[in-house]
């Protein structure tokens, strides 16, 4: 293999602006959205007191964990010594850091008060998953850093291989505990499984690679840059193996709560009687999110193209969002087992299936957050040496012969 050179963004100005404008608008759009609600107070959105978390938590949680499956790449290349993905370290690095500060931007901006974030800065109930996880994400963006310094400057070589480990282990670390901030919740039918950490990092692995291969065939297969087809490849089975992991994980949660008679009722909500929650369930996160990019992927590899591959990320990308909405929009909607083994019936609409449909405030305040992520990403590549000068196959492919 070649030595790795680095460069930034390279584009026309128009062109490299006119997307940057369209970022910003989007982010403009989130803003406002954010401050609608919060002037107007949450009653403008399709939240109540029985759905508490909204569209906004749906893209902010997909988004978290994204970031730490977006790092999975520079992880494979530094941790596990796979030379292919040593160039696309960098990218890695930055594409985690923006995906994480853009979810917690929709989180922190649906707060209804953002300013209340202090509070929950200074004081901690370590009790809560909700407490240990403000240190993972803040550890997540400063151990990135940290891996990226290792990556991007010279004498600081020699300390990559350690970063990287520690920002392997960390990012299993937050994606667990996002899993677990549902796991840990026994009121809720729906949540109450250790499962859910495994599958979270399953989770994580297959949308973060998904968000990966589009930024990669943007910048350069839509850029008209050579992109080996060996990497696309090997990027392609990947992605299929961490789906296939996804749907195994998501199997064993349903059976085991099938197996289980207290959580009868939910599954038979989430699987046959939950209306737009089991049509989201199994033509999103299953056939869309599941089914159709294993078939894809799986094909004859002298098959898997860029085009291909892509189409693939993206249909994980949409199942991926589809799953995130059935886990926490379905886990909200069946109503809470207050007296397991009996009906019950109140004006507060206990033993009620709850619905819930989206504003256009909360699906604005959801894509500003992604805008951040692209804003961010998209600054930061046009000013440092992020992206690889070549991703031919002389450059990635070890079994190349000049």
């Amino acid at each position: 293999m070649k030595p790795i050179t680095y460069t930034r963004l390279q584009m026309p100005s128009a062109t490299y602006f006119s997307r940057l404008a369209v970022a910003l608008g989007v982010v403009a759009v989130g803003l406002g959205s954010a401050w609608y609600m919060e002037h107007n107070g949450h009653w403008v959105t399709g939240m109540d007191n029985q759905t508490v978390w909204g569209m906004p938590h749906v893209f902010a949680v997909f988004l978290i964990v994204a970031a730490s499956g977006a790092l999975n790449i520079a992880s494979i290349g530094t941790v596990f010594g796979r030379t292919t993905y040593k160039p696309l370290g960098r990218m890695s690095g930055l594409l985690a850091i923006a995906l994480l500060i853009g979810g917690l931007s929709v989180l922190m901006l649906d707060l209804g008060r953002p300013d209340r974030l202090i509070v929950a800065m200074t004081h901690y109930n370590f009790s809560s998953i909700f407490a240990w996880n403000i240190f993972l994400y803040t550890g997540f963006m400063a151990v990135s850093g940290l891996y990226l310094w290792t990556m991007m400057d010279r004498p600081m070589n020699r300390f990559n291989k350690a970063a990287g480990l520690l920002a392997f282990v960390w990012r299993l670390g937050l994606t667990t505990g996002t899993g677990l901030i549902f796991g840990f919740l026994i009121a809720r039918e729906a949540f109450d499984a250790a499962v859910l950490a495994p599958l979270f990092i399953a989770m994580s692995f297959a949308f973060g690679l998904a968000i990966f291969v589009l930024v990669l065939a943007v910048l350069y297969d839509g850029a008209g840059r050579p992109m080996a087809g060996y990497l696309v490849r090997r990027m392609g089975r990947l992605l299929a193996i961490f789906v296939a992991a996804v749907q195994y994980f998501v199997l064993v949660q349903h059976l085991t709560s099938l197996y289980a008679a207290e959580h009868a009722g939910v599954e038979r909500f989430i699987l046959i009687e939950g209306g737009a929650i089991t049509a989201l369930f199994w033509i999103g996160q299953v056939i869309v999110g599941g089914l159709i990019p294993l078939i894809m992927l799986l094909g004859n590899k002298d098959n898997l193209t860029l085009p291909r591959v892509g189409t693939a990320a993206v249909l994980v990308i949409v199942g991926g969002l589809a799953q995130v909405y059935v886990i926490i929009i379905g886990g909200q909607a069946y109503p809470l087992e207050l007296f397991p083994g009996m009906t019950e019936t109140s004006t507060f609409f206990d033993g009620v299936m709850h619905t819930y449909s989206p504003s256009i405030a909360e699906i604005g305040l959801g894509l500003g957050g992604c805008a951040i992520a692209a804003t961010i990403t998209m600054i930061a590549m046009r000013m440092l040496d992020f992206l690889p000068a070549d991703l031919s196959d002389k450059t990635v492919n070890p079994h190349h012969k000049s």
